[in-house]
């Protein structure tokens, strides 16, 4: 089976688990920036551009979903974001304070904690990873430390330092 049929047949068997995480990853506060199934096509097409050699097993397809779906909605906040300030159009100053108001309070936290996962990955990449496949792709902690070929209480560990960790860069003064 070739590598785009192998991708084809994850994608379809899978498909159903995939609604559902991206699903998860839409549900909450913030603009609706598009809507389930865009975001599962959206990571689809992104996990085919990049056909890895195998993504091996469920665990591993769903840890490229994860990351995919990431940069999806990471994507879509940064360019939801740059038009929002209007983008290439000249900026009229706004004298009263509102407009400022306006813009912090609107901004999205999903590039925050992307930014903080990326300062976590530069410490502690496993403790980045878990997380991601966690949040992301939706893994149980045995799936990930299948995955990351450690054992299950290494990765629960790892999960309560991330989550102090990501707490206190993401914490509101």
């Amino acid at each position: 089976m070739t590598t785009s049929k192998a991708v084809d047949a994850l994608y379809a068997q899978l498909y159903p688990e995939l609604r559902r995480l991206a699903h998860a990853r839409l549900r909450g506060p913030g603009p609706a920036m598009l809507n389930t199934t865009a975001l599962v096509h959206e990571s689809y097409e992104r996990l085919v551009a990049a056909a890895p050699e195998a993504f091996g097993d469920r665990a591993h397809f769903l840890g490229y979903a994860a990351r995919a779906m990431r940069s999806v909605l990471v994507d879509l906040a940064r360019e939801h974001q740059a038009d929002r300030r209007g983008g290439g159009a000249a900026h009229l100053a706004i004298t009263t304070g509102f407009g400022e108001q306006l813009a912090a309070s609107a901004e999205p936290e999903l590039l925050r904690v992307h930014e903080a996962l990326d300062e976590l990955a530069q410490i502690e990449p496993r403790l980045a990873q878990v997380v991601e496949l966690r949040y992301f792709g939706g893994l149980a902690n045995d799936e990930i430390a299948s995955l990351l070929a450690v054992g299950l209480r290494t990765v629960e560990r790892d999960w309560e330092r991330a989550r102090s960790y990501l707490f206190s860069i993401l914490k509101v003064d």
